[in-house]
């Protein structure tokens, strides 16, 4: 193998804001559902901004930029990745059906399938929704679902952290939709 070096910053090929703004995304949108941490919304914007994802919604008791906590994650992707905030979760995705997105809880339920398992339409449009760190997705808004998925876990926990959550489920979505 000949000779590896790390590429320094700027080597790395990065695009500005405005550029990514300009930039074609999937038709994923991310909505995060009464999240309580800051750290773990920062993530969700830094892989959406990776991952071209074309919205964030946020909704519920969900925190909002600007905030110090939520930028030490997201490293500027609040500036580059559009996102909105809906205090109700029923309505935001209400609007999402009326845009003809799917709307998939990632979360464990009697009737939920692997994410291994779920054929994604390179032509669908997408809503993930991922939610609170404790007590999942809101039960009222359970009706509004198409489907849920979850991720396949064999270790003792069955749980993953929402941001590790959202990382997986975000890349699956963008290798299949790009």
């Amino acid at each position: 193998m000949p000779s590896t070096k790390k590429l320094k910053l700027e080597e790395l090929g990065r695009i500005d804001v405005e550029t990514f703004k300009q930039t074609e995304k999937i038709s994923l949108v991310v909505v995060l559902d009464n999240i309580r941490s800051m750290h773990n919304v920062g993530a969700v914007f830094r892989t959406a901004d990776a991952f071209l994802v074309e919205k964030i919604i946020l909704c519920g008791i969900t925190p909002q930029p600007p905030h110090r906590e939520i930028h030490k994650a997201a490293l500027g992707a609040t500036e580059s990745v559009t996102w909105s905030y809906e205090k109700n979760i029923s309505a935001a995705l209400e609007d999402l059906k009326k845009e003809n997105f799917k709307i998939i809880g990632i979360e464990q339920t009697t009737h939920s399938e692997l994410i291994t398992e779920f054929n994604i339409d390179k032509k669908g449009k997408y809503a993930l929704v991922l939610g609170n760190e404790v007590d999942g997705l809101s039960d009222e808004a359970l009706p509004l679902y198409d489907t849920f998925l979850e991720i396949p876990q064999l270790g003792t926990k069955h749980s993953l952290n929402v941001s590790v959550c959202a990382g997986i489920v975000m890349w699956e979505f963008f290798k299949d939709l790009k």
